[in-house]
């Protein structure tokens, strides 16, 4: 009877080996056979061998009494952190489309050396959908044929295939149609749809399909490799490889899919961790408390995996897989949207260095390491470097080594010292990774896990699991099926938890077709996500399933299977070898062509400003990009399309030196200036990348009703966020500047909120325009508000994206409603944050010394809420105040020292961006009577990461340590008719605007850096 499932998970160090009973799971050792250790190869497969080999040698388990083996390895995600040109082969990408998307093209943000292996030409076809689920545009045989010939000619044969909002299709239609046709022409092509790889974000998904074709080649040829080993070593039971987010694939479509097994290892480690302390036992893995007894809601669950250099911590969800990361992952340099746990990695192992300050007698653990020379080195083992084994070893809490030698040579004030530093770093690491304020389960696994020595705070229970050491093979081998589907669904006027419940189904089904046990299978998440400026109450739904792998019939173990490399696996085994990976794995300074600022010194940079016009460099618009984002209060949207956008103008040679800024000031009274900007919905924005021709369409439509046949300056809607940066496409197609500032100074909600609507002037004539020539114009409206409103309409109607162009403005207007020098002071808190970044300094205080503010609270949030009204995204977020020892973690100028002193937390409600932020009861944080405001709109309140970068009100999550940070308003929005529209009463708040302090006119890039030329 095949009972025995074996597990193999490849590291950087070592490849560990596991054999489970799958009949002896309530034994105390949860039915691990044996467990092994072996060094990694360089060829990867002979340790997989070696490791194997000798787990069933030491178990004497018989080879056919083995259901299933399942490896987890970094072997894939190697070739491209490494740029390996043996293994990467050159894409095609065909997307389809209709006119989007041309915006930012394929290969925008690729390191030079992973572009120069990957790029191959770039498609755009008609086909995609908008996200409601009409077709864009229906697929066009003759353009498929015509772009399979042109594959062809350039002797390509791996392709990427994209239509937008295909994740939102469970069957795939478009992708899956036009695959089918492509191969009707050719059928040697192989072709990866985007679908089957990644979720929402088209950018993303993009770039995580391109490196899955680029490495389909190698992929397939490794997985034989292993198939290899599987023979020699007489197995011929089914061959899985793990998956990032902890479930198992077959062999086949892992050859497929390999880069969803980039990042198998970490989370092969966490499930492991939680199945050892018999956490699937107690009600759902993520909230046991390991056989306490506590309910799932009572504690949390942290798998804390200590090796010789670094310690990974990362949470268990109920489920019992790890959370996963929230936004994007960057892998060899590409942003890739595919699932990856969330892991924290400090620098704290067995190895790590342990230092003494001869004068003040502090004493430092890590982040240095001796790593494998830990036997060697470490003075237990007769070496000359003290570590924290020699730690452990003199607190007598292992026996490890010679006992002697660190006694002799540790002094007990030192072991003392290094014991606390040793337990704050893991307190910090644990509180860092914490998904909410419930008390902690500590789950304890690796080889370095000694290291941990005494009680944590918030810490409930410690367990270290039998085969703690060997936790990553054994999550390898008991790893589950999971089955996701990711919809739109428009619920008015349906049951909604009926539509639900059809949609868990569908889930279950998807389980089950990919090999889980029917009766084994459960809802693991269920994610409801309502789509902002939607009338129909459209609800994005994603729930992933999750069963054991059933049972399967060795003779026939194929079926059912995916057919494109199974049905030949064992039988084209010759030159199935891999081949050992080049000497020389280092990559030779790529050029990060969307990172311009690593290639430079930020302290000597100057931006090329001549006669009072600033020409933008694309170091210039990397600064603005960030400091956009700090002036967007919370929302406008990231601005990383638009900033790729503008690249891609600085770097065609038609329209160089067309970037360009100039002074308010420079404008002629007569001089018309147009304004036009992105109008829409986030979850559009990210996904259906524009056609690149919406504004100028926008521009032009309004110009021409408003009896404006020439322009002579474009100005900037809204400073904050995405639309930072939307003036300059405009500029540089129609060559003229853009005027340094804008007409909120921030971001805001509406239209109605740009500085001249506000005091009288009329947005109308407006225009709204999409990527396929349509345009509505807006003759009249009663009033600025009711022009938004129809604006609205029509941009649902449209696809929940478009671009809007408003009554132009004169100079004369402009300059009496333009918020100054808003631009440069994007530019200053971005270069700000880039130095402090790289110098690690005070990253606020270097802000504040471009742009006065004042440091509000520094914090970690501890409860975020949201809701979509009236087309908006309201909520709020509660932050509560960092430990004392956490106050060193986080650059914190001095007059947040109150705050600390206070111990309060800090609740910041939202309406897309932030509306005050006020010290409130943490048990009710919403009553507002025992509220105490401390800022208010107008003045912009902003959340900033660690790093310096904004935090927006869509990202905010629990956990997050942050800075909240607040600028004075300029004086336009705090007069009677500013704050009327911009102050707390227009936004309903039942409070009047408690001011910051006194408004300081941003620096002038221009005045600062201007050279005057003959």
């Amino acid at each position: 009877m095949t009972k025995y499932r074996i597990g193999v998970d490849v590291g950087g160090t070592n490849t560990d080996a596991a054999i489970v009973d799958i009949l002896a799971l309530d034994a105390p050792s949860r039915g691990v056979c044996a467990s092994t250790k072996t060094p990694t190869t360089p060829d990867v497969t002979t340790g997989i061998y070696t490791s194997i080999q000798n787990a069933l040698e030491q178990s004497h388990v018989e080879r056919q009494d083995v259901a299933s083996v399942a490896i987890g390895t970094t072997h894939f995600v190697n070739a491209v952190v490494q740029a390996d040109p043996r293994r990467l082969s050159k894409v095609a990408v065909v997307r389809l489309c209709g006119p989007f998307t041309k915006q930012v093209p394929p290969f925008a943000e690729f390191p030079s050396d992973l572009k120069d292996l990957m790029a191959g030409p770039v498609f755009y076809l008609d086909g995609g959908l908008e996200i409601d689920g009409r077709e864009i545009a229906p697929l066009n045989v003759e353009q498929i044929k015509a772009t399979v010939k042109s594959i062809q000619e350039a002797g390509i044969k791996m392709v990427a295939l994209l239509g937008v909002f295909s994740p939102l299709d469970q069957e795939g239609i478009h992708e899956e149609t036009c695959k089918k046709l492509m191969l009707s022409f050719d059928a040697s092509l192989s072709i990866v749809c985007s679908h089957s790889i990644g979720r929402i974000g088209f950018l993303e998904r993009e770039n995580a399909t391109i490196l899955n074709a680029s490495i389909l080649a190698f992929a397939q040829k490794t997985v034989r490799a292993f198939c290899h080993a599987m023979a020699k070593l007489q197995l011929h039971c089914p061959l899985y490889l793990t998956q990032n987010d902890g479930t198992l694939t077959d062999a086949a479509t892992a050859a497929e899919l390999p880069i969803k097994t980039f990042a198998s290892g970490p989370t092969n480690s966490m499930t492991g961790a939680a199945f050892l302390a018999s956490l699937d036992r107690s009600g759902g893995g993520g909230g046991g408390g390991g056989g306490s007894g506590a309910k799932q809601s009572d504690q949390q669950v942290l798998v804390v995996d200590i090796g010789g250099t670094t310690t990974d911590v990362c949470a268990l969800l109920p489920s019992g897989f790890p959370r996963q990361a929230p936004n994007f992952v960057e892998v060899g340099g590409v942003r890739t949207a595919f699932s990856m746990p969330e892991v924290l990695s400090v620098g704290l192992g067995g190895g790590s260095r342990v230092g003494v300050d001869e004068h003040t007698g502090a004493v430092t653990v890590g982040p240095k390491s001796v790593g494998h020379y830990l036997t060697s080195r470490a003075l237990v083992f007769g070496g000359d470097v003290m570590t924290a084994t020699d730690i452990v070893a003199a607190s007598g809490k292992a026996d490890i080594g010679d006992h002697e030698k660190v006694q002799q040579h540790i002094p007990a004030q030192v072991v003392s010292k290094a014991r606390e530093e040793i337990r704050k770093i893991l307190e910090r690491a644990i509180d860092g990774m914490k998904i909410s304020d419930q008390p902690v389960v500590l789950l304890l696994v690796g080889g370095g896990s000694v290291v941990h020595m005494d009680d944590l705070t918030g810490v409930v229970k410690c367990i270290m699991p039998p085969h703690h050491d060997s936790a990553n093979a054994v999550g390898a081998a008991i790893a589950k099926v999971a089955g996701e589907i990711d919809v739109i669904e428009l619920l008015e006027g349906r049951d909604e938890k009926q539509v639900l419940e059809s949609a868990k189904q569908r889930a279950i089904d998807a389980a089950v077709a990919r090999g889980a046990k029917r009766d084994a299978v459960r809802i693991a998440t269920v994610e409801k996500i309502p789509l902002a400026y939607a009338t129909n109450k459209a609800t994005r739904l994603v729930i992933k399933a999750i069963g054991d792998l059933a049972p399967v019939n060795i003779d026939n173990q194929a079926a059912g299977q995916s057919d494109t490399l199974q049905d030949n696996i064992y039988d084209d085994l010759e030159g199935g070898e891999e081949e050992p990976p080049t000497a020389n794995t280092q990559r030779k300074n790529p050029h990060f062509a969307a990172k311009p600022s690593l290639q430079i010194d930020l302290d000597t940079y100057q931006p090329a400003i001549r006669n009072n016009t600033w020409y933008v460099s694309a170091v210039d618009l990397e600064f603005m990009a960030t400091g956009t984002g700090v002036l967007g209060t919370g929302g406008g949207g990231p601005s990383r399309v638009q900033y790729l956008h503008c690249l891609q103008f600085l770097q065609d040679p038609g329209y160089a030196g067309n970037m360009r800024v100039v002074k308010p000031v420079s404008l002629r009274d007569s001089d018309v200036c147009v304004m036009s900007s992105w109008f829409g919905a986030p979850s559009v924005s990210s996904e259906r990348i524009s056609a690149g021709t919406e504004l100028a369409v926008a521009i032009e439509s309004c110009a021409r009703i408003a009896g404006k046949k020439d322009f002579h300056a474009i100005v900037t809607d809204e400073i904050g966020g995405g639309n930072g940066l939307s003036a300059f496409p405009s500029g540089v197609m129609y060559d003229i500047p853009v005027v340094d500032g804008d007409l909120m100074g921030r971001a805001y909600p509406t239209l109605a909120h740009c500085t001249p609507y506000v005091y009288g002037l009329s947005s109308t004539p407006c225009a709204v325009a999409d990527g396929r020539g349509n345009v509505s114009i807006i003759l009249h409206a009663e009033s600025n508000r009711r022009a938004e409103t129809m604006a609205r309409s029509q941009c649902i109607d449209m696809g929940n994206k478009v671009a809007l162009s408003t009554a132009p403005l004169m100079g004369t207007e402009t300059k009496k409603y333009i918020i100054p020098n808003t631009i440069s002071q994007a530019w200053y808190i971005g270069r700000a944050v880039h130095r402090a970044r790289r110098s690690k300094t005070d990253m606020i205080q270097a802000i504040f010394d471009t742009s006065p503010g004042k440091l509000l609270y520094t914090g970690k949030i501890i409860d975020v809420k949201r809701d979509v009204s009236r087309g908006y995204t309201m909520g709020y977020c509660l932050i509560a105040p960092l430990g004392s020892d956490e106050r060193e973690t986080i650059n914190s100028p001095t007059d947040s020292d109150s705050q600390l002193e206070a111990n309060r937390s800090l609740i910041i409600p939202f309406q897309n961006e932030f509306l005050y932020a006020a010290y409130a009861d943490p048990d009710a944080p919403e009553e507002t009577s025992t509220q105490e405001v401390i800022c208010t709109v107008p003045d912009l309140i902003s959340i900033l990461g660690q790093d310096g970068e904004a935090i927006g009100s869509q990202e905010l999550r629990y956990g997050l340590k942050v800075n909240v940070i607040a600028m004075a308003a300029h004086p336009l929005w705090t007069t009677q008719e500013g704050l009327a529209v911009g102050g707390p009463s227009g936004f309903g708040l039942d409070m009047g605007w408690t001011k910051l302090g006194e408004y300081w006119q941003p620096r002038s890039v221009i005045e600062e850096f201007n050279r005057v030329e003959e």
